[in-house]
């Protein structure tokens, strides 16, 4: 990783001299001029790397998942600015307007981009094995098997899990389900060195208490070996979770979720304000596949459908109607092929599905007209999948609580597998959100829609 945060910092110590040289070949000054220009140029060339270091950018634990290396990125790029502003003002410098207003927000914005494309390179890299850690999990059985899974499905985060260790009676069970070398809860550092592991993930049990965990990190000191700990509250992220020191005892703050306030009010604008602005700019695209749906297939071009939405209520949703127009008065005969594993039924060659609408499903274009039922405020652009009545009347307790907050247009579902994903996947990624929604973490779903859109990976 040392490699990759070295690229980093050269690449964006370049466009910091970059926004410095655009802005003195516009006022025709150059950096050996001696003004009060010139040298700000060159200092933001310095305090553009530095200011990233400082507020964390580049720290390894910020690579490759999250929105914090986002956030992080953007904090420096709001503390040039501020700082250039400050001392243009104080210390009286004939700055250029285009410095400060143009440059540096230019020079946050493509170095967020070039955040996005490194990322998406890194998960390449660590797809192929590389640019990962090796870790040993260390705990209970369950706890065990479920850390390994998630770790193993989300190769992105860089943690590739060389071996486990487990109390003597989950051994048996957690070698064969994961295929992977066990040993004891006291053969840590023993399996850590055998299989050259550079990180430790210790899963929340009682064999994991305050002793066990204590010792383990005693004997992990000048190792260089890395100690993370699963606090048990996998649903629970970032913002929501806070160490508080009481006397002494660092506890972990989780703080409640909120599902109301002005982060709602400003989500229900935004959400009316995309949609608004999405049903003007796509008026075309929706006028010509309302035309191919009507002219290729008999039927109404809209399929209304009652969907149920927050608190419980009913809504219909919109769709551009993808099936022929007896489709669910054939679903009967068909559950005998509905390869889903929960309340939906999916099939992956339906044959109630036209051509056109099918072409609509790989691309989601037939999820379109729910920009109106955004509009309308029945919806929002991210949230929950919108469930069915009958699919609501069979919830337990958990799973209601995705009622808590709008259906979304799209969400975590839409950018991890769509029908691909397990009726037990699906929930977990739509309660995630429902607990730990924020308005940046839209923002990223919202930006992932599209790639997971022209990938067509889980439509059909």
């Amino acid at each position: 990783m040392r490699s990759y945060t070295v690229s980093l910092v050269l690449v964006e110590s370049l466009l910091a001299a970059a926004a410095g040289a655009v802005v003195l070949l516009r006022t025709g000054q150059s950096y050996l001029a001696g003004t009060a220009l010139s040298w700000a140029a060159l200092a933001v060339l310095v305090a553009w790397p530095v200011l990233l270091g400082a507020t964390g950018a580049y720290s390894e634990r910020a690579y490759g998942t999250g929105s914090d290396e986002y956030r992080r990125v953007g904090r420096a790029g709001f503390l040039l600015l501020a700082g250039a502003s400050f001392l243009s003002y104080i210390a009286a410098l004939d700055l250029s307007r285009a410095l400060v207003v143009v440059a540096i927000p230019a020079l946050t914005g493509v170095t967020l981009l070039g955040r996005y494309a490194a990322r998406s390179r890194l998960h390449r890299l660590r797809a192929q094995g590389r640019c990962t850690k090796r870790v040993v999990v260390v705990g209970r059985g369950g706890a065990v098997l479920e850390l390994v899974t998630r770790l193993q499905r989300e190769q992105h985060a860089g943690l590739d899990v060389v071996a486990t260790a487990v109390t003597p009676a989950d051994r048996t069970r957690v070698g064969q389900r994961t295929g992977l070398p066990v040993g004891g809860l006291d053969d840590v550092l023993a399996l850590a060195a055998e299989h050259a592991a550079d990180t430790i993930a210790v899963t929340s049990a009682s064999e994991t208490a305050a002793q066990y965990l204590r010792q383990l990190s005693w004997q992990l000191e000048g190792s260089g070996i890395e100690l993370l700990v699963a606090p048990g509250l996998i649903e629970v992220a970032g913002p929501r979770l806070h160490i508080r020191p009481f006397e002494g005892l660092p506890l972990l703050s989780v703080e409640q979720p909120s599902f109301e306030g002005w982060r709602r009010v400003v989500k229900g604008a935004v959400d009316r304000l995309v949609a608004a602005v999405a049903l003007v700019l796509l008026a075309p695209v929706l006028l010509t596949l309302a035309a191919a749906v009507g002219l290729t297939s008999p039927g109404p071009v809209l399929y209304r459908q009652e969907r149920v939405g927050l608190g419980g209520r009913t809504f219909t949703m919109l769709k551009f109607r993808s099936m022929v127009v007896d489709a669910d008065r054939q679903l009967d005969a068909l559950r005998a092929d509905n390869i889903s594993d929960g309340l939906l039924f999916k099939m992956r060659t339906d044959p109630r599905v036209t051509p056109v609408g099918r072409f609509l499903r790989r691309l989601s274009l037939d999820e379109l007209p729910q920009l109106f039922n955004v509009l309308g405020g029945s919806m929002s652009m991210v949230g929950p999948r919108p469930p069915l009545p009958a699919e609501v009347l069979r919830y337990d307790t958990s799973v209601s609580r995705r009622l808590l907050v709008k259906p979304g247009l799209t969400g975590l579902w839409q950018i991890s597998g769509r029908s691909d994903l397990s009726w037990e996947e699906s929930v977990r990624l739509d309660l995630r959100y429902v607990e730990n929604w924020s308005l940046t973490l839209d923002v990223l779903i919202l930006w992932k829609t599209g790639r997971a859109v022209l990938s067509r990976s889980g439509a059909y």
